[in-house]
């Protein structure tokens, strides 16, 4: 199946020599919920802004739908939505008047039913007259969301769509989320809360410095990239590891008084060795008094690929 979106060699220097963008490869595949996760300045924002016109690419293509979009921008651009980072809006307009004017811009035609329902799905509808402005924060984050969708994009970019929102608002719009997609609709988002993104999306892209470290399905990225970290204190203190764990990755402490283990390929091979180890000690006479066991998350994965842990990754179709 062809991309829904498919970016090339994309690549954007600013005024000063400041790049923030280096050679992105990148493909989206149709009705999925993409996570783009980096840190601060990593070039998040830039990426979205050259797909929404926003940012001009000092270099590369960009493809959507099976088109190019600097080719044919108007056209392709009506098909996608945008969430920005910032709530800058129309402060002073009621929230279905700015709504109903977002899909205008478009140019569709009207339709009450479909606002009315899009409003009434992220918990607007008894706010369509009060004035944008005397919302709270987290309000004003979902009526950007519902002027993103007023227009029906086949392609919806959301950056940090929960900064700043509280958990009940942030669950509120994780569920939104899921219902678009199973509406058919593409959804990528950049979002500072790792665990969203472990739960909610299909596929994960780690961007660091401008550059794409890793693409990949997230469970693949957890299974091949996830460890298990065991520490076992034991009763008494031993001189060296046991000869039955020595094939083991274990390491003793110091004083003889805690085993550590570090591996497993986050596919449950780590839960399995440390089964093994416990058995081992306790055949041998060797007793223990506390195991803290803890298996690798999204974010420690993140973590060690910001932190320099991967040079460079294999973006996947």
């Amino acid at each position: 199946m062809e991309p829904i979106l498919e970016i090339r060699n994309l690549t954007k220097t600013y005024k000063g020599g400041f790049t923030a963008l280096r050679n992105v490869d990148l493909d989206i595949r149709k009705g999925e919920i993409f996570a783009l996760l980096g840190p601060n300045g990593a070039g998040k924002t830039t990426l979205i802004g050259a797909v929404c016109g926003l940012v001009r690419p000092t270099g590369g293509t960009i493809r959507a739908f099976g088109e190019d979009m600097h080719a044919n921008w108007r056209t392709l651009r009506a098909r996608i939505g945008l969430v920005p980072q910032e709530l800058a809006t129309d402060m002073f307009e009621p929230v279905l008047r700015s709504v109903t004017h977002s899909r205008g811009l478009f140019g569709l035609p009207p339709d009450p039913a479909r606002i009315e329902g899009i409003l009434k799905s992220l918990s607007l509808w008894d706010k369509r007259e009060v004035q944008i402005r005397a919302l709270s924060g987290g309000m004003k984050r979902r009526v950007l969301i519902a002027k993103a969708m007023a227009h029906e994009p086949e392609l919806l970019f959301l950056d940090e769509p929960t900064a700043g929102v509280d958990v009940e608002l942030r669950r509120d719009m994780w569920k939104q989320i899921a219902e678009m997609r199973e509406r058919g609709t593409t959804v990528i988002l950049t979002t500072h809360y790792i665990e969203e993104a472990e739960e909610m999306a299909d596929r994960v892209g780690i961007i660091r410095a401008g550059e794409i470290l890793m693409v990949d399905d997230k469970d693949a990225m957890m299974k091949r990239m996830g460890r298990t970290e065991a520490h076992i204190t034991l009763a008494q203190p031993i001189g060296t590891i046991p000869e039955a764990l020595s094939t083991l990755p274990l390491t003793l402490s110091d004083d003889g008084t805690t085993l550590t283990y570090r591996g497993g390929d986050g596919a449950g091979q780590g839960k399995a060795d440390v089964a093994q180890i416990t058995k081992l000690l306790t055949r041998d006479g060797i007793d223990y008094v506390a195991i803290d066991q803890h298996e690798s998350s999204l974010e420690d994965i993140f973590v060690t690929l910001v932190e320099g842990g991967l040079e460079s990754g294999s973006p996947a179709a």
